[in-house]
């Protein structure tokens, strides 16, 4: 399927971790110093503003916030 640009849609990964953040009652300065990444970095994951995420970073929220990675990202139609 080709929309009117003439390109083909795109999904793009979302950050769900300001939603999870607000489901557990935690600040993201919390989640910073339990998970030692910085608070700035933590920030933008919540507004969706990362283009990368490193790979210990995402199992440290995990582990930190008991929860998988598809509870953290979803794909969405673009």
């Amino acid at each position: 399927m080709i929309n009117v640009t003439g390109r083909r849609p795109f999904m793009r990964v979302v950050i769900m971790l300001d939603y999870l953040l607000d489901q557990r009652n935690m600040a993201q300065r919390e989640l910073a110093r339990l998970t030692g990444i910085r608070h700035p970095s933590i920030n933008e994951m919540c507004r969706n503003q990362v283009k990368q995420m490193p790979l210990d970073n995402l199992a440290k929220i995990c582990e930190v916030l008991k929860c998988d990675i598809p509870d953290i990202l979803k794909l969405e139609k673009d």
